[in-house]
């Protein structure tokens, strides 16, 4: 058996968390959460961790050359340089607006990647 601690970020309460892990990775036991959302970060941090990616992508023909972008939900951890790499390829033209889809599955992760911002057109 195995242990991990982390420090939880579900909530601003930062938990010092304590989890076992059995001989084929899987968590057996966690502690120190003071609520259950500790509970699960600490199950999908050990089994499958993911986070929000962020990031920019060139805009053609607007008011400004680049648009941020987001994850539309968290993706693997293992595929935040894969999204970086994919992110650079992509160059979407004016207007965007915010939610428009920017990159559909990105680095195969079936995760699209939104715009967080609006680029009107240039003039």
């Amino acid at each position: 058996m195995t242990t991990r601690d982390l420090i939880c970020i579900a909530c601003p309460l930062g938990c010092a968390l304590h989890v076992e892990l059995g001989e084929n990775g899987a968590v057996l036991h966690v502690t120190g959460n003071s609520c259950k959302r500790g509970e699960s970060y600490a199950k999908t941090e050990c089994t499958n961790p993911t986070r929000s990616f962020t990031s920019t992508v060139r805009v053609e023909g607007g008011g400004a050359p680049l648009v941020s972008v987001k994850s539309a939900k968290p993706i693997p951890k293992g595929k935040m340089l894969a999204c970086a790499a994919a992110t650079k390829a992509v160059v979407i033209q004016a207007p965007v607006a915010i939610g428009d889809v920017v990159l559909t599955n990105a680095a195969g992760t079936g995760i699209d990647l939104v715009a967080t911002n609006r680029v009107g057109k240039g003039g």
